[in-house]
């Protein structure tokens, strides 16, 4: 971790807490929170993940349900800084991963609407260094900005550079730029899904050329400050670094690793725009608001959020991957639904963020752990499930 940051998270962690602000910090159940049904199929939810989380004995999950622009529920279960006794709660920061795509697509889509890119635009065009992608196949096209973003370019999945994702956050652009040599396509471009790290990191840089502007204030004055997303970023000033969560990257074989997932603090490579947010679980909700048009601040245009939300991928027109966000159909005893979301998973943390676009509600998780016993995917999906089958049982 960041020595300047490091005497701040052990002073604000040796504070005493009073019972009410650890409940404030721990705890969130606002007025307009339903009643009834959903509110057993919280219940039992969160009991759930409470006797989870105190069997794993490692670390916090922080949970939100929310609806539109409003968070009717959170909790925090656990620690997020077990040594420190800090409880996991509803403003505690997480990293959030490949959810950190999400928001480089919605970038790339508010780019689109002012004109700057085009979806199928050559992304050679803004970024020449794009054509020198390793061992093309004959007769390839550019690749295009849609491709990158809907994971169809047939790039692999990390550029065959040691040390391509290692190395300090400032450096990250020049990570891209010797990665692309050493990064060759599995497939023909627009051929079929293959999702692809350095794709996102090769997408992110190629909007930051573009607009001429750091891709990281890009996102930090088009989308985090104008939502209010305060507690998200990439690089954590003293501040919000009292609410990170202490990662624990532990793998099947029982170890837990607390050093790996502190070193990842100071920079991750070329893993900016595919995995370099922080957030809380308050913000993802925010900014899937926003994706789906419920925000006070009018992030996209419909047509631009429909696109967004639209499969992108060959292989089922229902199901797959749009721009930025994984989207499949569910069937609900009333009819069938669709679910957009992502998850992320770095040393140490876990995210995932699931919505249901028509009525406007949704699911967000984040763990300071890698492995327990809740898968955080499953856990988001069956949550947000069986709370629209109990709202439509109750008639809202």
């Amino acid at each position: 971790m960041p020595a300047h940051h490091r005497s701040s998270r052990v002073s604000a962690a040796r504070r005493p807490y009073p019972a009410t602000i650890v409940f404030l910090l721990t705890v969130l159940l606002l007025p307009s929170a339903a009643a009834g049904q959903d509110a057993d199929v919280i219940d039992a939810f969160s009991r759930q993940i409470a006797s989870d989380v105190a069997a794993d004995g490692i670390g916090g999950i922080t949970a939100a349900v929310f609806k539109g622009d409003q968070v009717l529920w959170a909790q925090g279960f656990g620690w997020a800084d077990p040594a420190n006794r800090v409880p996991a709660g509803v403003r505690t920061i997480y990293r959030t991963g490949s959810i950190s795509k999400s928001v480089t697509a919605i970038l790339m889509a508010d780019l689109v609407e002012e004109g700057t890119v085009a979806l199928d635009d050559a992304v050679v065009d803004h970024l020449p260094e794009a054509a020198g992608f390793g061992d093309p196949p004959d007769g390839i096209a550019p690749i295009t900005f849609r491709q990158l973003a809907s994971h169809t370019a047939g790039l692999i999945r990390e550029p065959e550079l040691e040390g391509a994702a290692a190395g300090p956050i400032e450096d990250w652009g020049y990570k891209i730029l010797a990665s692309i040599p050493h990064t060759r396509f599995y497939t023909m471009p627009g051929t079929r899904y293959q999702y692809s790290n350095i794709g996102y990191g090769v997408l992110g840089y190629a909007l930051q050329r573009a607009a001429g502007t750091s891709f990281m204030d890009l996102v930090e004055d088009r989308l985090f400050e104008p939502l209010g997303m305060r507690s998200s970023t990439f690089i954590v000033g003293p501040e919000l670094w009292r609410r990170v969560a202490v990662g624990f990257a532990n793998g099947a074989d029982g170890a837990v690793d607390s050093d790996f997932p502190a070193r990842e603090h100071e920079g991750r490579g070329y893993k900016v725009p595919n995995g370099g947010v922080y957030a809380t679980v308050g913000d993802l909700a925010t900014f899937a608001a926003a994706v789906m048009g419920l925000t006070e601040h009018p992030l996209l245009e419909p047509a631009t959020r429909r696109e967004v939300m639209t499969v992108q991928t060959p292989e089922d027109p229902d199901a797959g991957y749009g721009l930025g966000f994984s989207i499949r159909p569910v069937a609900l005893e009333s009819g069938a639904v669709r679910f957009v979301g992502h998850g992320g998973s770095v040393a140490g943390y876990n995210m995932y963020l699931v919505f249901e676009p028509e009525s406007g509600y949704g699911v967000a998780l984040g763990r300071n752990y890698n492995r327990g016993a809740t898968n955080l995917g499953e856990a988001g999906n069956g949550l947000l499930e069986a709370l629209l089958e109990a709202l439509l049982e109750a008639g809202n």
